[in-house]
């Protein structure tokens, strides 16, 4: 019948003493018994399906019975109105005076028909909002899932997976920090996860040329102290003020790395971070005459420190150039209007077309030139000014001549610009050596000009 049904009788019941269920059912199926004919006939119905159980439901207070009757029918609506009204002529149960009202003939299909409209409703919220996304959404999926099978350990830390082979790390506080320098490009990060610096974190920092990069809290004063005492901090920058790392834009983290300063600029400063706020980008003390970096002797440091973000290696710059939020040079751009004029050159004598011919000019007179392609000069200045010169202009050089030495410093910053080439009075010792830079000296030019 369940399955049939169409409509469903509903009427209250009141009987003026105390009866039982089965008075009333059996006081319906008598006092109807013969009043619509055969057709209609309540037991009949019955047989037939085409009527339910009766269901009763009461309740006897107070010497008053009263009760709800329910009676589900697979008839049409005119069969079933006449069925509902002639239960109305019910006046006596078993011995009690009665009295049966019917409140409601509820459509059970309608019924089903909500049921199934509040359903599809869910079911399209549900299904549907998960399954279907915008197309950024799908990108930063896969961007999550890229970084998280990008990431990788070292000795049981969270680390990039250029940790193992760079000659630079960037040490950070937790996972979340080396995801989010992952997604910029910065692959040889490595977390310490609190402020006890772990030893192989401490045993990196003596091998390698390393930057600590921190959140803007107490806690990350509390993790450079801490590394101070096992570790060799060559560089250390921080999250602006009440920020974390994880938390930082592209540009904010390379603007961070940009920043940074030689330790040895903060290493008694009672807060390290605002003496790293204070340098704005220029705590790098400025080389000397001779191109060594004045005052900035690290004899604990294996190598010498790398000038930028060593993190992002200068191939993946090359290699991602095409890409519409390129990885950023290591040098600062600047304005235009804030570059040395190239009219600063031998006061618009005729400038020379070969690198021998700027190797001759530059010699004796304490110059560098920043050359591109063709021979033509980018920037000229004072050699001191050598490595702020190509920190900071804005077009990419493919030559750097100087009369000065040309220090590990300047050797690795040129090549993180792009520069091909280097003519200089004199070579240091270098404890890493570019492979896609040619390096000789002015006197090897004269010798050798090609």
């Amino acid at each position: 019948m369940d399955d049939t049904t169409k409509y469903l009788i509903h009427a209250d019941v009141i009987a003026s003493g105390v009866v039982e269920r089965s008075d009333v059912v059996g006081a319906i199926f008598g006092q109807t018994e013969g009043l619509l004919g055969d057709e209609l006939d309540l037991r009949s119905l019955q047989q037939s399906s085409k009527v339910g159980r009766i269901d009763v439901e009461i309740d006897a207070t107070g010497g008053e019975t009263h009760g709800t009757v329910t009676i589900a029918t697979s008839l049409d609506k005119v069969e079933t109105a006449t069925l509902a009204a002639a239960l109305e002529t019910l006046t006596r149960i078993g011995p009690c005076r009665a009295d049966l009202e019917v409140t409601n003939i509820e459509d059970v299909r309608a019924a089903k028909r909500r049921e199934v409209i509040e359903r599809a409703q869910e079911l399209f919220v549900e299904a549907f909002d998960e399954t279907t996304g915008s197309s950024e959404r799908i990108l930063e999926e896969v961007r999550q899932q890229v970084r998280v099978a990008d990431i990788t350990e070292h000795r049981g830390l969270p680390a990039g997976p250029r940790v193992e082979d760079s000659d630079a790390i960037i040490v950070v506080e937790g996972r979340a920090d080396v995801l989010t320098l992952l997604q910029y490009g910065v692959k040889n990060a490595i977390a310490v996860e609190g402020t006890d610096i772990p030893e192989s974190v401490a045993a990196l920092s003596n091998e390698r040329t390393t930057t600590v990069f921190l959140d803007g809290d107490r806690g990350g004063d509390l993790i450079l102290k801490e590394f101070s005492q096992v570790g060799d901090i060559d560089y250390v920058t921080f999250a602006p003020d009440g920020k974390s790392v994880e938390d930082l834009s592209r540009d904010e983290v390379f603007e961070a790395l940009r920043e940074k300063v030689p330790y040895s600029v903060v290493e008694d400063a009672s807060t390290p971070r605002s003496a790293v706020a204070a340098t704005d980008g220029s705590a790098s003390p400025a080389p000397t005459s001779d191109g060594t970096d004045g005052g900035e002797t690290r004899p604990a440091t294996t190598i010498d420190p790398e000038p930028d973000t060593t993190a992002v290696e200068s191939n993946e710059a090359v290699a991602t150039s095409a890409d519409s939020n390129p990885i950023p040079e290591t040098g600062v751009t600047i304005d235009a209007s804030e570059e040395p004029a190239d009219d600063a050159t031998d006061d618009g004598a005729t400038q020379p077309e070969t690198i021998q011919g700027h190797a001759n000019a530059v010699a004796g007179n304490a110059l560098v030139r920043l050359l591109d392609d063709e021979s033509t000069v980018v920037v000229e200045g004072a050699v001191s000014e050598a490595f702020e010169l190509l920190d900071r202009t804005e077009e990419t050089p493919t030559a750097l001549v100087l009369d000065g030495p040309l220090t590990q410093r300047l050797l690795d910053l040129a090549a993180q610009r792009g520069v091909t080439q280097t003519v200089s009075a004199s070579l240091g010792e270098f404890t890493k050596r570019p492979t896609n830079v040619r390096l000789r000296t002015i006197d090897q030019l004269v010798d050798d000009p090609v």
